[in-house]
């Protein structure tokens, strides 16, 4: 684990690389959680993680689904649904004049059904949107409404 001085260096001097994990129910429902942290508090976003350094692509998305849903996810069935940038003019430490940079993997998937899904600590709520109802909603952040349109 980084401690939290030495991550902000990082991110203050390159981008990261990240995962986004779009659940999708059988009814065609996306999971958002509302964020508690930096960037984006406030706001419904789809969970997601850095990639750490030695950690492969497969390996963050199933530790990010685990973390962040309690869920286990197979990546063999995953649908990559390309890549995205996301910026922002703040940090994860709300540190003056850092901003963050984001190059995002992401990819769908669908629920274990048998299975509910629990989000940590880092968001306030979850709840199931329909694509359309998200797009319309100035709740939910321009970067996870780009995945949808």
């Amino acid at each position: 684990m980084i401690e939290k001085n030495a991550f902000l260096k990082i991110v203050d001097a390159t981008p990261l690389i990240s995962v986004d994990l779009l659940m999708r129910s059988a009814t065609g429902e996306v999971l958002l959680g509302r964020r508690l942290n930096r960037p984006c508090r406030g706001y419904w976003f789809a969970p997601g993680g850095v990639i750490s350094k030695n950690e492969l692509i497969r390996d963050a998305v199933e530790r990010v689904a685990k973390a962040e849903l309690g869920i286990t996810v197979d990546f063999d069935r995953a649908r990559f649904r390309g890549v995205f940038e996301h910026l922002y003019d703040e940090n994860f430490l709300g540190a003056p004049d850092i901003s963050t940079h984001y190059i995002v993997l992401a990819y769908e998937f669908r629920p274990p059904e048998e299975k509910p899904l629990v989000l940590d600590n880092q968001h306030a709520e979850a709840r199931w949107w329909r694509i359309q109802a998200l797009l319309q909603d100035p709740g939910v952040h321009e970067n996870t409404k780009v995945y949808f349109r």
